[in-house]
């Protein structure tokens, strides 16, 4: 069985605007390189009878943030969070005393093991924790067929 092996964990995705001199010039304006747009959240596994569930800490997001997908036996669970900018007012942009949260995308990716029914996963948002519930079918065990000796 799978074990619900976690991608991206340790190595975040360095994400700078397309150009080339964009990491050089985030280093030199003085903000620190890894601040919180190289966020990650923190993600229990749980296996119970009849279902695995998979628990991440999402705070200062909404359900319309997360996006979910199951693609080869992968559960993928992604977001990017958009500065807040002040679009009425182009001539008054705000003016922030102390800046330290900024845009963020992070993605997680599960191996799912093969006894989950992915056509049945389900998903709710609360208080900033999203529970994935991935419901387990139940595995036909491997027939065995004699041979016979003609």
């Amino acid at each position: 069985m799978k074990d619900m092996m976690l991608y991206d964990r340790d190595f975040p995705a360095f994400r700078f605007a397309d150009d080339p001199f964009s990491m050089m010039d985030h280093i030199l304006s003085g903000e620190p390189v890894f601040d919180g747009q190289f966020r990650m959240p923190a993600v229990d596994v749980k296996e119970e009878d009849k279902r695995y569930l998979i628990e991440a800490e999402l705070p200062g997001l909404t359900d319309k943030d997360v996006k979910l997908e199951v693609k080869n036996d992968v559960l993928t669970l992604s977001t990017a969070k958009k500065e807040e900018k002040n679009e009425k007012d182009p001539k008054n942009p705000l003016k922030f005393l102390r800046h330290e949260r900024r845009e963020f995308a992070f993605q997680r990716s599960f191996e799912l093991p093969d006894d989950v029914d992915a056509e049945h996963i389900d998903a709710q948002f609360k208080n900033g924790v999203l529970t994935v519930a991935l419901p387990k079918r139940d595995v036909v065990p491997a027939k065995t067929i004699q041979v016979k000796v003609a």
